[in-house]
């Protein structure tokens, strides 16, 4: 039989509370277990002598007999000093996932179009302030040219209208 040192939750609902228990490693997280070795009261504060009670015999009994502590349980006998527990690194834990390195490369290509849609619209804008300063004068020249252009023909329309 495979057994397991684990935590048992009991406490109403958002009110934990845990027994830490041996038991069968088959069996439900809440079932039938062998043996309480402890409890555990997450509510406490940390420096609480109550948050975390242990049985430290019966404890080492279990792990002398081949049970198997969940990760938890591990940390409470690690602070307990009763075994060792091997720290572990886990360097990708604040690595965002596919889907989100995904939207952060999306939004970051429609900020690079934006910025470079926002330079050509400036680069065109300051063509187009230096063209109209080259072109008023020729504009200007050819509005005076078409009135004088116009002036003729119309008194040839008023001498038809006329005859």
């Amino acid at each position: 039989m495979a057994i397991a040192l684990r935590l048992s939750r009991g406490g109403a609902k958002k009110r934990p509370y845990y027994r830490i228990v041996a038991a069968d490693s088959r069996k439900p997280r809440d079932g039938k277990y062998l043996e309480q070795i402890g409890t555990y009261n997450p509510l406490l504060a940390k420096d609480d002598d109550k948050r975390i009670q242990l049985n430290e015999d019966r404890a080492r009994y279990w792990l002398g007999v081949g049970a198997q502590p969940s990760d938890r349980v591990a940390r409470f006998l690690d602070a307990a000093g009763i075994r060792e527990r091997a720290a572990r690194n886990n360097p990708n834990k604040a690595e965002p996932g596919e889907k989100a390195k995904e939207r952060v490369e999306e939004k970051a290509a429609k900020a690079a179009e934006a910025e470079e849609a926002k330079k050509a619209a400036e680069e065109e804008a300051k063509a187009a302030a230096e063209a109209p300063a080259e072109e008023a004068p020729a504009e200007e020249t050819a509005a005076e040219e078409a009135p004088a252009e116009d002036a003729p023909a119309e008194e040839a329309a008023e001498e038809k209208s006329e005859g």
